[in-house]
Parts: C-alpha cells; structure tokens; sequence
C-alpha cells in the first residue's frame, strides 16, 4: 500500500512497507527524481536501514551471550509500518518490536518516520524510542537512489556531486561488504566529484569527518539538481551497482558497515548507538529538487 503525498511542487509517494520513499515527482517538469526499483537492476528505491547499517560479519552479531543473525542493512525495510497521521504534505509511520523481530533484535523499540513536503523538498525524521528495560544498541541510515543520468542526451558521466564545503576526506575500504580497517585518499581540499563508473569498481564509496551538511547531484548538460541534506549524520555512503545501472544513491548513515576482524560483540560495531531506557533518537535528513 503507498500514500500519497502533495504540495504545490511536489508530488510524492510513500509505501507502507518498510515506510520508504518510492517516488519524488517535480510538478513543475513531470521528471521522477527517485529510482524506480527495476528488479533487473536494485530492486529498492530508499530504502530505510535499521537495526543495523550495512554488513555483519557472517550476518551474525552477539549479545548478552546470545548469537543472532541479521541480514544487510537489518529488517526494517522489509517490515509493514503502521499509519500514525497522515495529512496531504506529511505522513508518520511506526514500526513496533514485536514476537518476529525480538527473534532477530532481542529489543523492545518504536521507530517512527515522518515524511513531510516543504516547497520542493522532503523531510524525513527518524525516532527510535529504546521501550525496553535495559540499554538498546542500534544504527539507522538512509539510502535513497536517484536517476542518473535524469534526461535521455545526458550520460552518467555528465554528472557531479558537490559538497557545501571544500573536503579533505579519506574513502574507508569496503572489500566483501565488509569494512577492512583501512583508508586511502580521496578529495583534497575539493568540492566536487566527477561521476565515473571507476569510483565503485571496489564497492561503496564511504567518508567520515566532512565539513558539509549538503551533497548535491548536478549535471553539467542541464539545471536539474537534488540535493541531499544531512546535519548531524557522521557517515555518508555514494554508491551505484554496476556499469549498467543508471541511479546513484546518496546515504546519510549514523553507522557502518562491521570490520572484517570484528569480535561479533554488537556494542563493538562502529556506529552504534546506545539509548538508555524510555530515551528517544532524533534524526533529519531531506531531499530538494531543483
């Protein structure tokens, strides 16, 4: 089931499950912004990452002298969220623990997400409220793709990223899914990345420590832009699936991907955070068009 969303700029779609944004429409110009999931290429269109960001080590964690297993990126994107308001320019949806998930992610949580329209941007907050008794452990992250390249005369590599800021960033090595511990250079003092199917010959591109809130796809044949925001979020991740698919994703992340040499110990993943009983997360991040 999808919801519809709608202000004077944007029309906007929704899905019940997993509560993922599954399409982002200029009214201005008709153009789908928003990867539209061929299953012959990524299947998803923004998807939401929770309990866990990224890859575990043999897909299992521990706790509490427990093992449990989970897939990548956890299971929220794969959950039936339920309605909690919906009015024409925002809608909230909630995903409980229950019988299912406390077999996989042994805690008692309410994570709710609030899509809300502001001129021609989306807002998505996320709030995860640990309801158990005892310390939870979790990470969330975003990870929304777009359509690249957006016009028929355009090619993926008549496309940018740009951030607000220049950046001196190191690229964290991702072999096998897995994070191997170590960086290697990638932006020296630079605002902009020009897109080449190269950058993703080795999985993700994944940076920390950045200056900037925004990162925005451009191209250099037209004026189309999105730009992502993402105060507060400490990884971001950029990533494309092969030479053939035609979308980038842009993913703000409070989490990581496990280490190859990880104890297992789920408070020892990078990332994770810790809530005390009946504490609340509280995190944004937004789309604009342009």
């Amino acid at each position: 089931m999808t919801f519809t969303l709608e202000n004077e700029q944007l029309f906007v779609k929704i899905n019940r499950k997993g509560s993922e944004l599954v399409s982002l429409q200029s009214k201005k110009n008709g153009l789908e912004y928003l990867w539209q999931a061929d299953p012959a290429v990524w299947s998803r269109h923004a998807p939401v990452l929770f309990p866990i960001v990224g890859k575990l080590r043999n897909n299992q964690y521990k706790w509490q002298g427990q093992t449990y297993t989970l897939p990548q990126h956890g299971f929220a994107r794969d959950q039936a969220f339920e309605v909690v308001e919906h009015t024409s320019e925002s809608i909230t949806l909630v995903l409980k623990s229950n019988a299912e998930t406390q077999k996989v992610y042994p805690f008692h949580f309410e994570l709710r997400i609030t899509h809300a329209l502001v001129g021609n941007r989306v807002d998505i907050t996320y709030q995860a409220i640990n309801q158990g008794e005892s310390e939870m452990q979790f990470s969330i992250g975003a990870h929304p793709g777009f359509i690249c390249p957006l016009l028929p005369n355009e090619t993926f590599e008549d496309y940018y990223l740009e951030f607000d800021q220049p950046e001196t960033l190191d690229r964290k090595v991702i072999e096998n899914s897995l994070y191997n511990g170590q960086t290697e250079p990638f932006l020296q003092h630079a605002q902009t990345i020009p897109l080449h199917r190269s950058l993703f010959e080795r999985d993700a591109i994944v940076v920390t420590g950045y200056l900037s809130n925004t990162l925005t796809l451009k191209s250099n044949k037209s004026a189309h832009s999105v730009k992502v925001s993402f105060d507060g979020f400490p990884y971001l991740g950029i990533w494309t699936k092969d030479i053939h698919s035609p979308f980038i994703c842009l993913e703000p992340w409070y989490g990581l991907a496990d280490y190859s040499h990880s104890s297992g110990q789920l408070k020892d993943k990078e990332g994770m955070i810790a809530l005390k009983p009946q504490e609340e997360f509280t995190g944004l991040h937004s789309i604009e068009i342009s």
